[in-house]
């Protein structure tokens, strides 16, 4: 009557479930899911885009002596070799004269410092503001400032910090660099710029260049004159001119002096102090360098207030005491009375000896002049490289103009630069001529430039390039090929549905089972009754 059923083991129950459509559903999703996390975990782990972190920005003021100029450079943040690929991007010189003449109202300082500071802001994105560091390096005006009246320059400069420190920057301090810092700063610059320490190959990679000579450099300010360049000969082992500089995986070592009060403005103060002494009782005072037609009255404040004429000062010296001195325009009287500012004695002849008894090794390989070397050059229509014959000539022709004339040969006229050109050019050539013993045949080998593509010549950048060594480079950026968020989401929606397709699959199977242990049990009844 009844059909007796055989008992069945349970796997071949469940293989039998298995068979069935929700059961090869459920199978294929949980094989697609697992294919598709592999999948997207090796490509996630063996595929990222390395990228560059990006640019970082840093602000350098050069607060000269007789004015102070911003500029803004910026450098790929991984950085090469230690070391920033630097480049100016904006350049703005602040109105109004050096800080070291707030040396009486030092809250004013920086008051000159805000129509730069506004544009400086546009210039560097606003989220990087933070992270931007800010430098000011004050040169030779306030190295003498220093020396004069300390209070006064650390007023100055606690001014200056404090108003700095209210800007969205990261300000690093107000300090005075030394005139040999100045000089090695200058001549990174001119290398740099030049491609002397680093060039791009084929591949856009940067490579220091092969068989490449470094440049000299020769700066002149308004307080102090520096020069700087790699000496080929063996320099005495205790020079305090000797530097060694590393740059880029490379080390130079270099000479390198800064004169104090032989930049061109306090040159000048001498040079007229030593006319004064030699008419000590006279108020109208020839002056040979001054264009012919031309006067200008002083204080002897003006002449005598600065520490480089200090110990030219009368005996009676009454600082409101007023002198006027009269242009001739005498290119040979000029010539030789400027060569009174030097003391080319002190060297009594040695070889290896500039002025002032100051060490020089001897002058060798191309130089660029710049700042005041430059302008003077430019004054005369001269640039880059020209014989020595040319500056002479032009020397000569420029002199002999009289004052009425000036204005249609000068690009800017300006007075206090207009009247000083003669001076200028003569005190270029004892300094380069007789102080550092460019020759004939050496003279062309230097070149006249402000700037080199979109850079100044100062040494502002060489200092930022230096800076770059102490700031920290920028962690490279993983770029994944899926998002982190994405890829986690994903990774959850298929982890839950394989999870829940085993899941289903175990309920199959243990269905399946408890219903062969039900079945097994009702024909064991059937076979008793």
């Amino acid at each position: 009557m009844f059909t007796v059923m055989a008992r069945q083991p349970c796997e071949p129950a469940g293989f039998r479930a298995l068979s069935r459509t929700p059961a090869i559903v459920t199978l294929v999703a949980l094989l697609v899911s697992i294919v598709v996390l592999v999948t997207l975990t090796l490509i996630q782990i063996r595929h990222p885009q390395v990228l560059p972190p990006g640019l970082k920005y840093g602000i350098v003021l050069d607060a000269g002596s007789s004015r102070t100029t911003v500029y803004v450079y910026q450098w790929p943040a991984e950085k090469e070799n230690n070391t920033g690929v630097v480049s100016q991007t904006f350049k703005c010189s602040v109105k109004g004269s050096g800080i070291s003449s707030y040396e009486n109202n030092p809250q004013d300082a920086p008051k000159a410092f805000e129509d730069c500071m506004l544009k400086i802001k546009e210039q560097v994105p606003e989220p990087l503001h933070g992270s931007t560091r800010v430098y000011l390096g004050a040169t030779a005006g306030m190295r003498l400032l220093r020396l004069q009246n300390e209070t006064a320059a650390r007023e100055v400069l606690e001014s200056i910090q404090s108003y700095f420190e209210s800007q969205p920057f990261d300000f690093r301090g107000a300090q005075i660099i030394s005139g040999q810092e100045e000089g090695v700063y200058g001549w990174i610059t001119a290398n740099y710029i030049m491609g002397n320490f680093l060039e791009k190959n084929l591949w856009h990679m940067w490579v220091h260049p092969h068989g490449v000579d470094t440049t000299g450099a020769l700066d002149l300010g308004g307080a102090s004159t520096q020069i700087s360049f790699v000496s080929g000969e063996k320099m005495e082992p205790n020079a305090s001119d000797t530097v060694q500089v590393s740059l880029y995986g490379y080390t130079y070592t270099l000479y390198t002096h800064s004169f104090q009060c032989y930049g061109r403005n306090e040159a000048e103060k001498k040079f007229l102090a030593m006319l004064l002494q030699s008419s000590p009782t006279g108020t109208n005072i020839s002056n040979p360098c001054y264009p012919r037609g031309y006067s200008s009255t002083f204080d002897l404040g003006h002449v005598f207030g600065s520490l480089c004429t200090e110990k030219h000062r009368p005996d009676r010296y009454n600082p409101g005491d007023v002198v006027t001195f009269l242009g001739t325009g005498d290119p040979w009287l000029c010539r030789e009375k400027v060569a009174s500012v030097f003391d080319f004695k002190a060297c009594q002849e040695q070889d290896a000896c500039s002025f002032d008894g100051v060490y020089q090794p001897k002058v060798q390989g191309p130089f660029v002049a710049f700042a005041g070397f430059y302008y003077t050059a430019s004054a005369l229509n001269l640039s880059g490289s020209f014989p020595l014959a040319a500056f002479n000539s032009s020397s000569w022709d420029f002199c002999k103009h009289t004052w009425m004339e000036l204005p249609s040969l000068l690009p800017r006229f300006d007075e206090v630069y207009a009247r000083s050109y003669c001076f200028s050019a003569h005190y270029i050539y004892h300094l380069l001529v007789n102080g550092y013993k460019f020759t004939e045949e050496t003279w062309p080998r230097i070149r006249f430039e402000k700037e080199v593509g979109n850079s100044s010549i100062a040494w502002s950048l060489g200092y930022m390039l230096t800076l770059t060594n102490q700031i920290p480079a920028g962690s490279a950026l993983i770029r994944l090929p899926i998002q982190p968020p994405v890829f986690m989401g994903v990774l959850a929606f298929f982890t839950a549905i394989a999870l829940l397709c085993l899941a289903f699959l175990l309920y199959l199977c243990s269905a399946f089972r408890t219903k062969g242990r039900s079945e097994n049990a009702f024909d064991q009844a059937v076979d008793s009754d």
